[in-house]
């Protein structure tokens, strides 16, 4: 290995240690001090709750868990939004569970919680997967209600989406191990299965307090909503667990009794580790996200024996496109080539930019592997489309909107990987978030923005410019400088992973060695959801 290798594996896994530090602090939820408080009084902590379900020993993946983060940090911070999610295995099934992190302002909803919930429901409800609640929850943080309650994508939400996933058929189970109050109190019953654990788990649309309040009537919460009044006399759940253990204890019995789902039928054989070690890809990916690096050997690092089959190989040079195997999948490539290339007439291409026939190549291989039934993958790595007057002249809004239109209209699943950078329209075409990939996630050192930091703190700086000019203002050399490195620190925050990753614009910031992992139990989750609609590119201009 050469020096500039060394030199990028050395900071590339710093970038990584950081990445992981910051997943260290997010995982003390609420501080070392309520985890303790809530073991004392005989509960299990969020995460300890789904460490205790899911099966040891196999694969599990998180999501959003920098959700929410530097966020509400006027109200003291919602790390993981306050909320865990993890798809995992119950009993040998594949689920996901949605644990409420009470030692987070009890548990309590910030607006960054809705949305991870809401998440997690679309993943289930695209992947027809069974999904587990365990709720420990406040409610609505109420000083933000505004921003949680009323709209569309709001808290009532869930519960439509609780109604919704029943009638499609898709295991719900709850199990109240907390709190679980106001329009919270829907969830356990609107599921398919609930218990509550005695003592602990109290279920009511208004505590006493509140009760005490509205009507005059004194009682206290246990005996308001608690386990034997539910079990017993409401109706509202059908088993009373004696403590964390139990409960969970029997939602693993009742996976255990699960029939078998009916399947999409992608393809896996056996899965073979790649020749190339993984490893490699931080030194193959460079430091700077302008630098030149071949993306033929980072797909060697991700593919099963490092073996590939190159579709189109020497048209449209400036996008990859391949069949491949990962952990046993078939699989569709779909990657920005980062190096110059020479098209077919030899004229010289920028890595990264997708030029017309690029966008031409991919819309055909798309279209096969829809036409094949393979899952597809994206590794974004593009800062967008070809511009000038000869891109323009050559039709390259046409070939984008072709490329667009196929990524939108995919009926394979898709799964998207932002390797570097993601600028532009270049992240939709790559199937950014609002293509629906079923899992999106970044590489620790990903850039997410409109375009690259540097054009647009120029362009940032010029408009601040030209307005101060306005106001008779007239800017010196030193004072166009702190303008501009005012402009670029703050467009370099918004573009970084974190603050993609807190927003939930990717599901995860991961290691790269572990997307093989990501990719295949994506694969395996969308495979329990069989394709009911046929490919169709719609009106398009030829």
């Amino acid at each position: 290995m050469d020096l500039k290798f060394n030199k990028r594996e050395d900071i590339n896994k710093q970038k990584l240690a950081e990445i992981n530090y910051l997943l260290k602090e997010i995982k003390k939820g609420g501080g070392e001090k309520r985890l303790q408080k809530q073991r004392d009084e005989g509960k299990m902590t969020a995460r300890e709750r789904i460490d205790y379900l899911l099966d040891e020993g196999k694969n599990a993946i998180e999501i959003a868990e920098f959700a929410g983060f530097e966020m509400y940090e006027e109200e003291g911070g919602c790390p993981a939004g306050g909320v865990i999610v993890k798809m995992g295995y119950v009993s040998g099934r594949q689920c996901l569970v949605v644990a409420n992190d009470a030692t987070v302002k009890a548990g309590a909803w910030f607006p960054i919680t809705g949305k991870k919930n809401l998440r997690a429901q679309e993943i289930a409800m695209e992947n027809r997967l069974p999904i587990i609640y365990l709720v420990d929850s406040a409610g609505v943080f109420l000083p933000m209600q505004d921003e949680i309650f009323p709209d569309k994508e709001h808290f009532g939400r869930i519960f439509r989406n609780n109604a919704k996933m029943s009638a499609m058929g898709i295991v719900q189970i709850s199990a109240v191990m907390g709190s679980c109050v106001a329009g919270g109190a829907y969830l356990p019953i609107m599921s398919d299965e609930a218990m509550i654990v005695d003592k602990t788990g109290s279920i009511f649309l208004a505590g006493s307090y509140l009760v005490k309040a509205a009507i005059g009537e004194t009682i206290d919460n246990e005996t308001l909503g608690g386990a034997t009044t539910h079990c017993e006399i409401s109706g509202v759940t059908d088993y009373k667990a004696k403590d964390d253990a139990d409960a969970l204890d029997r939602i693993k019995n009742i996976m255990k009794s699960l029939g078998d789902y009916e399947k999409a039928g992608f393809d896996r054989i056996e899965s073979q580790e790649p020749k190339e070690n993984p490893d490699n890809i931080f030194g193959i990916m460079p430091i700077l996200r302008n630098e030149q690096y071949d993306t033929l050997e980072i797909i060697k690092c991700l593919t099963d024996n490092s073996e590939f089959e190159e579709y189109k190989a020497d048209y449209g040079k400036t996008i990859i496109c391949a069949t491949a195997r990962i952990d046993g999948w078939s699989v569709g490539i779909v990657a920005n080539q980062r190096t110059l290339v020479k098209n077919g007439k030899g004229e010289m291409q920028f890595g990264g930019v997708i030029y017309s026939d690029s966008a031409d190549k991919a819309t055909r291989f798309i279209a096969n592997c829809n036409q094949r039934k393979i899952p597809l993958i994206f590794l974004q790595d593009v800062t967008g489309f070809m511009v000038g007057s000869k891109s323009e002249q050559g039709g390259i809004i046409k070939d984008g909107a072709k490329m667009v239109n196929a990524v939108a209209n995919s009926v394979v699943p898709k799964f998207t990987i932002i390797t570097g950078n993601s600028y532009g329209a270049g992240n939709y075409a790559m199937c950014g978030k609002a293509y629906d990939p079923r899992l999106i996630v970044a590489w620790p050192w990903a850039d997410l923005a409109v375009m690259g930091g540097s054009q647009a703190a120029k362009v940032l700086a010029q408009i601040q410019e030209s307005t101060l000019k306005k106001t008779g203002k007239v800017l010196t050399d030193e004072d166009r400088k702190i303008l501009l490195d005012e402009i670029s620190a703050r467009y370099k925050k918004q573009t970084e992973a974190t603050y993609a990753a807190a927003r939930i614009w990717t599901d995860a910031i991961i290691n790269p060695i572990d997307t093989r992992k990501w990719i295949s139990m994506g694969i395996e989750a969308a495979n329990h959801s069989p394709i009911t609609e046929k490919f169709n590119l719609g009106v398009i201009q030829v």
